[in-house]
């Protein structure tokens, strides 16, 4: 088995009598439950025949099942004390039962029943477990700048959901269309700016996030404003050294002509 193949349970019995072709069957091909839920996934098998001395063993893909007064049982640690069987061997049933599950036990389950040196009829069934969680309040975020002229991207994630959420953004006049969360606005203008929300949501419920887009002019860049002001400042100093130069020029010529009068 690999990773994602882990037995929950390994049960192996000795019967006094031995079975033949046996059908394993699980009802349903989908079961869905709310994360937290105590449930139950069922199991049944028929047996078409019959033989003598024959030892059974029955087990699951991630847990295993047994029939009969013998019982051996290994658990898996992540499923220790949350697992148990419920085992009926008259009426062809062990029911898996699983307490407080949770996002991890979302996955396919199979049921299998071995019998040696007998292969006939169906000795397996497959179910999927579907752990039901309502999404998380989503994070709105911005990523771009937001000025006259540039395109963006408002995001929109939950980071818990099961099954995954989908999500929708609204404004009064928004006119793109968002793809998984994601609200793309291209050449973006004050007439952009505005309130925007996203809601994240499945089967479940709903929950949603907002976000105040305020679309601004070109911000200058710190190095060249600095330039600027400083070649002003220049400038004005040069033009009151300039208007000083030329009073103290006026001053002087109109001394030399009273002087000369």
């Amino acid at each position: 088995l690999n990773d994602d193949q882990r037995s929950l349970f390994f049960k192996s019995l000795s019967a006094s009598s031995g079975v033949g072709a046996i059908t394993v069957s699980i009802p349903q091909d989908v079961y869905e439950f709310a994360r937290g839920d105590n449930i139950t996934l069922p199991f049944t098998s028929t047996v078409l025949s019959m033989r003598r001395n024959k030892k059974i063993r029955q087990f699951f893909f991630l847990f295993l099942c047994s029939c009969d007064a013998l019982v051996i049982t290994d658990i898996s640690a992540i499923y220790e004390g949350r697992a148990s069987l419920d085992v009926n061997v008259l009426e062809g049933k062990a029911n898996l039962k699983l307490s407080s599950i949770k996002l991890a036990d979302n996955k396919q389950f199979e049921c299998r029943v071995l019998i040696p040196t007998d292969e006939d009829g169906q000795p397996a069934d497959t179910a999927r477990l579907v752990v039901l969680v309502a999404p998380s309040t989503p994070i709105c975020s911005i990523q771009g700048t937001a000025e006259y002229g540039q395109n963006i991207n408002l995001t929109c994630k939950s980071e818990e959901g099961s099954p995954p959420p989908t999500y929708k953004w609204e404004s009064r006049d928004v006119k793109n269309m968002p793809q998984g969360g994601i609200l793309s606005l291209y050449n973006i203008s004050v007439d952009t700016s505005g309130y925007y929300k996203c809601t994240s949501a499945n089967k479940i419920r709903s929950a949603s996030c907002n976000i105040t887009l305020s679309v601004m002019p070109p911000s200058m860049n710190i190095g060249s404003t600095a330039g600027i002001i400083g070649g002003v400042v220049a400038a004005l100093l040069i033009l009151i050294i300039l208007i000083y130069c030329c009073c103290c020029r006026k001053k002087n010529k109109e001394k030399e002509e009273y002087a000369m009068g």
